[in-house]
């Protein structure tokens, strides 16, 4: 089976597709900015930097990209990676961006896709909504220390995604060429507010959840003092402010074709994560 390169291998993504691609028998290299600790299984890249791009790639028939959470210039880090994955003779590169890079060509995002597509290698682009599992990760201390969902973004909805469902796109798509040079946005079955997401945690916890719109300053500043660098927060609350505007609410049958399944739930996930949530109580 294949040689197979995963960029953010320890990632929300990257960890359960690691998982399934070595169950579907790919022989996985998995790709670490931090010191290598197992060789066999390991490499060292980083992206920002562009240190050992070449050395990772090698040998490497199949690729899953995605660029470094933290930054913005999201087309300098990805352009180097798609040009040495082709240098290097890969058959096949799994970028994933985001739901909407492609509604703006002039996003870093979006110029990173179109790099791909010019390159000449085989290619999927897989644009996920928001994750479920941000519920779990980035916006848990709200609801750990108040009880609450604090976010500046009134009664809009959102399609959101389990992180589960878009590894195992991401291995379908790197395992068959049947969806070869194709891209595709990435959405739950359903688009809920975070009044209706509250209540879904709070059924699965025990706990009583609720949501709190809050002004994007307060948000900002949270970010900020949680430390991540201001351009990362601002940018975050750029596609926030998308979101507020309903871009997020559409919903797609992505996952639907590809997998021949439905898109998990965020009750299926509530349960799940459930100790998530609970660890405070």
């Amino acid at each position: 089976m294949a040689k197979t390169l995963v960029i953010g291998a320890n990632g929300t993504v990257g960890t359960e597709l690691v998982k399934l691609l070595i169950a579907q028998g790919h022989d996985v290299r998995k790709a670490t900015s931090k010191a290598v600790k197992d060789p066999a299984r390991d490499v060292h890249l980083n992206l920002v930097s562009g240190e050992g791009l070449a050395q990772a790639f090698a040998g490497v028939s199949k690729v899953f990209l995605l660029c470094p959470p933290g930054y913005t210039n999201h087309d300098e880090l990805l352009k180097p990676a798609i040009d040495a994955a082709k240098a290097q003779g890969v058959q096949k590169l799994v970028l994933m961006t985001a739901m909407g890079a492609n509604a703006d060509e002039s996003a870093p995002l979006r110029k990173a896709e179109v790099h791909l597509q010019n390159s000449g290698l085989a290619y999927n682009i897989i644009r996920p909504n928001w994750f479920m599992q941000n519920f779990n990760t980035f916006w848990i201390q709200g609801i750990l220390e108040h009880g609450k969902i604090f976010l500046p973004l009134g009664a809009s909805k959102g399609s959101f995604i389990d992180a589960r469902d878009i590894a195992a796109v991401a291995a379908q798509l790197l395992s068959k060429d049947d969806f070869n040079n194709r891209d595709f946005d990435l959405t739950g079955s359903v688009a809920l507010d975070h009044d209706e997401v509250a209540k879904i945690l709070s059924a699965a916890t025990g706990r009583t959840i609720t949501y709190e719109d809050i002004p994007p300053d307060v948000l900002l500043g949270g970010l900020l003092q949680a430390g991540l660098p201001k351009p990362y927060a601002e940018f975050l609350l750029l596609i926030l402010s998308y979101f507020k505007a309903g871009y997020s609410e559409r919903t797609t049958d992505a996952v639907q074709t590809i997998l021949g399944r439905a898109p998990g739930t965020l009750e299926q996930y509530a349960r799940d994560y459930r100790s998530a949530w609970v660890t405070a109580s």
